[in-house]
């Protein structure tokens, strides 16, 4: 069933849902209408949870969470930065002290061979 991105309006939609809450199939209704049934079935949904209201929604996509949430002012956007360089500092910090701890493993595990006389894993040349 290819289609093209149709908008349909809210009183469509609430005629179409009403259709499958009273008990008409959503397989045939999907024929008929040429809509997908997963988005028949969004549309019973909203109207079983909302009414009319659940489809009254404008058309088109949502607007973003960007459009909702306001900028800030200059203040906020430094405090944002000051925020992530912490927590990217808090990380580089970890990572030194895990090298550091790993360094100082393996200083103490070459002085020990050096110590107990045992062989190297390669040899020396004397050249």
């Amino acid at each position: 069933m290819k289609t093209k991105n149709r908008r349909f309006t809210s009183e469509f939609r609430v005629g179409v849902a009403r259709r499958i809450v009273e008990g008409e199939s959503v397989l045939e209704l999907s024929r008929e209408l040429a809509i997908k049934r997963s988005v028949l079935y969004r549309w019973r949904d909203a109207y079983l949870e909302s009414g009319e209201a659940g489809l009254k929604r404008p058309i088109g996509r949502p607007t973003g969470l960007a459009d909702k949430q306001p900028r800030g002012t200059a203040l906020d956007r430094a405090r944002r930065r000051i925020g992530e360089l912490e927590r990217k500092l808090g990380r580089q910090t970890l990572e030194n002290d895990f090298l550091r701890r790993a360094f100082k493993r393996v200083e103490e595990l070459r002085r020990a061979r050096a110590r107990s006389g045992a062989t190297a894993s390669t040899s020396r040349s004397d050249e």
